[in-house]
């Protein structure tokens, strides 16, 4: 018998933005041919065109205040309010700071799983009360007699050791990609090969701006990609504009949506620089390993547990990333090592339909 799921607290699909929107993409699409019923909740700001449906998910556009505090719980209260008094088995809660919010839909008789997210009081754009918070909501999260999801080892033994409560690991997938058409390539100035690329939102965490000053230091012709940005302009996104517009080496595309494009990208990229350092397993990181990057990754441990021994790490300093990089265009014998090790990984451990397997035995459970 199909489920009638409501999935809330994501910006919405099609995926645009980040890895809750990719797992709400890839999981619930899967979970439509399994024969369920799939709502997404979408921020009306950033869907203008409003479509009905994607990959067989009703999609229910609902706006938020334009404010990085207030932008996730506002949309998520008037999602939950409209899930409470629609036909809904479950709803799958994304974000822990959602937590305070849940007893709409509890009230309503539906039942409630969330997923965790990372360390979110540990990134730098939460400092003061906005970290107090993210920490107090996850903790109300542990709480609460409904199931929780860590998408990585490391954020369930962190739940177990600090809030003394055990989470379902599930990770997220990892699709499998070939390069089709290099000519999109050209569109960027690119040739497969002649780049760096890194793919993340422009938040200090991510460290895009140790990339651009390691670039900096390093002698090369190959060109540095930094796909992404962010819905709202900070002192450290003018600041990071202004470094990269200072190399012309560096190429800022802005976001990119379209999946042929950044499996192109991905595919035909010299190495892949991943900075991010909070949060747990990364979708864009899975991305890269599917696509066979050789990989650079910020030597924290959600990337060792993703990566293991397939990637090179480097430090918070841009001088080490520098050096990786240095090494990178010395010894490309170990570059094509490091490819097949991701790739392999992401076949035997990511996979979709496997993560929708999990993430249906326990969406069932909850009933």
């Amino acid at each position: 018998m199909g489920l009638r799921i409501a999935f809330i607290g994501t910006r919405g699909v099609p995926a645009r933005y980040g890895g809750f929107e990719t797992c709400a993409e890839e999981i619930g699409k899967r979970l439509v041919l399994r024969g369920h019923e799939v709502r997404v909740y979408c921020r009306s700001r950033y869907y203008p065109e409003r479509r009905r449906s994607h990959e067989g998910m009703r999609l229910i556009y609902r706006p938020a205040f334009r404010s990085r505090a207030l932008e996730t719980l506002s949309h998520s209260t008037l999602s939950l309010l409209h899930a409470a008094f629609r036909k809904t088995d479950v709803c799958l809660v994304f974000n822990t700071a959602n937590s305070p919010l849940l007893w709409i839909a509890r009230l309503a008789g539906k039942r409630v799983v969330v997923h965790t997210d990372g360390l979110e009081w540990e990134r730098d754009k939460w400092r003061g009360l906005g970290s107090r918070y993210f920490k107090w909501a996850a903790r109300n999260a542990t709480r609460l007699r409904i199931p929780l999801i860590s998408d990585s080892l490391e954020i369930q033994a962190y739940y177990r050791r600090v809030f003394g409560r055990e989470t379902h690991f599930i990770a997220y997938g990892a699709p499998l990609v070939e390069s089709r058409d290099p000519l999109l390539l050209r569109n960027f100035g690119l040739a497969p090969g002649g780049y760096f690329l890194q793919m993340a939102r422009f938040e200090p965490e991510n460290n895009i701006h140790t990339t651009v000053k390691a670039f900096a230091q390093v002698r090369t012709d190959k060109k540095l990609v930094l796909v992404g940005g962010t819905a709202y302009t900070t002192a450290y996104v003018r600041k990071l504009t202004e470094d990269a517009a200072a190399d012309p080496r560096v190429i800022l595309p802005g976001f990119i949506y379209e999946p042929g494009v950044v499996n192109e990208l991905l595919t035909n990229a010299y190495a892949f620089i991943h900075g991010n350092e909070a949060g747990g397993t990364n979708p864009g990181l899975l991305q890269a390993m599917g696509a066979g990057c050789a990989i650079l990754a910020r030597d924290v441990v959600f990337n060792r547990e993703v990566c293991g021994s397939d990637a090179a790490y480097f430090s918070d300093e841009a001088e080490d990333l520098a050096d990786k990089i240095r090494r990178a265009l010395d010894r490309p014998d170990e570059l094509s090592r490091m490819k097949e090790g991701v790739k392999r990984t992401a076949r035997d451990r990511y996979d979709w339909d496997a993560v929708t397997e999990a993430y249906e035995r326990l969406l069932r459970s909850a009933l």
